[in-house]
């Protein structure tokens, strides 16, 4: 295992055109759960010059305007320009509806334990959670740096400072190590887009992302760049308007960004765009909860907890720790911490974070503030995976 590496890893704003398509998913979400917690969806969106493509199956027990969302949506992340906006984009559908299934209308607050084990996963997957010592939301420092990054972008677009800065972003951080321990910032990515009135030449481009968005978010850093940190502002020159008039965007098509930013491994299945029954999704959240406890605990200064899960069984057929040589017990007994502490079951998830309810408590819904700067290691949203409440237990 290397102790000494360079390691990066990137992030986009919200008007990123595969972060606007998630945040329409789980908008679409957010809307049937706010509807009626027990519903049933999975939904898909894609975006380029134009035109918006949803297509989303559904348990038709709910009245939801799929076209009003996206354009609801694409005006918040603030896309205006003639070649996409909320307005005149055309937006297509493919909606298929589902037979009613009563097999998931449980009150899971209201199961007794050997209730919760009858309810059983309707999809595989092999999902993953991890922590670490190197951020105080136990995060590693590349994905850390790169959504500070790209939330700072999308913060002087709407303050205001930046006026000529379009929806969508990009950066990237990498990291120097040694010992497995954060030593230096090695170098700065941040790609901007423009209008096309007004646009600064590339020089004030860069002098005015130095100083509002690189800056400011190191400020507060612990590990600062140094004379050897190469900062890179739109390397490749102008560019101009960006968003789905350049590049399409797809449902699911940033998982790393999502996660971890490749520092650890994630499941190849998309987060957003999906209801909590599906345990690809909400089985993310559980091992990163997991994960967090053993790390916060001191349990392991690194903490992969990997699940995987089987159709027609409640209890994941696979529950392993992976602490890279950095765990104070054994990876064999951590995992036996993890069986004994944690509910990995469908059922025990949806109670233990309460899913299904927390869009209708949630102001300005839940899952769709998911869907851009990562579903993991949050400090704005009091996300219940996030918790280390289990650390006493250990």
């Amino acid at each position: 295992m290397k102790k000494d590496f360079m390691f990066t890893s990137e992030s986009v704003t919200e008007g990123h055109p595969d972060k606007l398509c998630d945040q329409i998913s789980d908008a679409i979400v957010d809307r049937f759960l706010q509807q009626d917690p027990y519903a049933r969806v999975i939904t898909e969106c894609a975006a380029s010059t134009g035109i918006v493509f949803i297509a989303a199956r559904f348990e038709p027990n709910t009245n939801v305007d799929f076209t009003n969302i996206a354009r609801q949506v694409i005006d918040q992340v603030g896309y205006e320009q003639t070649e996409f906006n909320g307005k005149n984009c055309s937006i297509l559908t493919s909606l298929k509806e589902l037979s009613p299934n009563p097999y998931h209308l449980f009150n899971e607050h209201k199961l007794s334990d050997a209730e919760i084990e009858q309810i059983t996963v309707t999809n595989q997957a092999t999902v993953f959670g991890f922590a670490c010592h190197q951020t105080p939301t136990l995060m590693p420092l590349p994905i850390w740096l790169a959504h500070k990054l790209a939330r700072q972008i999308s913060e002087v677009r709407r303050q205001n400072l930046l006026s000529y800065l379009t929806p969508d972003g990009k950066t990237q951080v990498g990291v120097e190590y040694k010992n497995r321990r954060p030593y230096r910032i090695h170098s700065i990515t941040v790609i901007a887009s423009q209008n096309k009135a007004g646009k600064p030449d590339l020089k004030q481009l860069q002098d005015d992302i130095r100083e509002t968005v690189i800056y400011p978010v190191f400020d507060d850093e612990e590990i600062k760049p140094d004379e050897k940190t190469r900062i890179f502002i739109n390397p490749d020159g102008p560019f101009i308007v960006g968003g789905p008039a350049v590049h399409s965007g797809l449902t699911g098509r940033k998982n790393a960004i999502d996660t971890y930013g490749e520092y650890s491994k994630h499941s190849g299945s998309a987060l957003s765009g999906k209801d909590p029954i599906r345990i690809d999704r909400v089985g993310a959240y559980v091992a990163r909860y997991a994960a967090k406890n053993i790390v916060a605990a001191n349990l392991a200064d690194e903490c992969e907890v990997q699940l995987s899960y089987s159709i027609g069984l409640a209890r994941p057929v696979s529950v392993q720790a992976e602490t890279f040589g950095t765990g104070k017990i054994s990876d064999e007994d951590i995992t036996v911490l993890l069986e004994k502490h944690f509910d990995f079951r469908l059922a025990g998830i949806l109670k233990e974070f309460n899913l299904r309810h927390l869009p209708s408590l949630t102001k300005g819904g839940f899952y769709r503030k998911l869907a851009a700067y990562g579903h993991v290691g949050r400090q704005d949203i009091d996300l219940p995976w996030e918790k280390i409440d289990k650390v006493g237990l250990f």
